[in-house]
């Protein structure tokens, strides 16, 4: 049975961002997708999950929202979490940038608050100006970048990103790594999935995964 512990006094500590203890799952046809995986992000920072296409990252990273039940296995987060897909189509919901951003943020801000917050979360991401601007229009590194606005107009501390510059050219692949590097450089705790092995310069630290299993974290120390 799966225990989510999710930003509460049940969390392991206030410190540690993330941690998840010896998740199994299996699929119907008795493949295992997830063997016991544990892992510990000890303080914020950029972290990345490197391994091959279906070693199991991205269903980690669904186990860890609560979107996949597990046959067994723990996970606390001291602060809530938010997903940013490999596609920013598949979450990016309604026609213009603000209105998009404004359907994740919390019910009890004011007209006033919403306002700010959508002008400060555009503004960190580097679409200062961008509130009206169709969806439709953007290029795919700013709707990344909008996916990730999404995320911090909701209070999300933990970022799971799954693969998220697979989709994009080379320019824009580095420009939504070096603005997830600079907002962890300000509190913020991401994990990070690739297979990119030139990405991991710039993290934390890293942990490979074989086959549903994780392994020792290489950090960059």
């Amino acid at each position: 049975m799966l225990e989510i512990r999710n930003h509460s006094s049940l969390s392991p500590s206030p410190c540690i961002p993330l941690r998840i203890s010896d998740l199994r799952l299996s699929w119907p046809s008795g493949t295992v997708a997830l063997d016991g995986c544990s892992l510990e992000l000890p303080h914020h920072g950029l972290w990345m999950l490197v391994g091959a296409n279906g070693s199991g990252k991205s269903t980690l990273l669904r186990v860890i929202m609560g979107l996949i039940q597990p046959d067994s296995g723990r996970v606390d987060c001291s602060r809530p979490a938010s997903l940013v897909f490999q596609n920013p189509d598949h979450q990016l919901l309604l026609p213009s940038c603000g209105a998009d951003l404004q359907l994740g943020m919390p019910s009890h801000l004011s007209p006033a608050q919403r306002q700010e917050r959508l002008r400060v979360a555009l503004e960190r991401v580097g679409l200062q100006g961008f509130a009206q601007r169709p969806i439709h229009t953007l290029s795919g590194g700013q709707k990344q970048r909008l996916a990730i606005a999404a995320a911090l107009v909701g209070d999300s501390g933990l970022l799971l990103l799954d693969e998220p510059t697979a989709l994009l050219d080379p320019r824009s692949q580095q420009d939504v790594l070096m603005l997830v590097r600079h907002l962890c450089s300000e509190g913020l705790t991401a994990l990070w999935v690739t297979h990119r092995l030139e990405e991991l310069e710039y993290c934390d630290g890293a942990f490979p995964m074989h086959e549903g299993a994780i392994g020792t974290v290489m950090t960059t120390d």
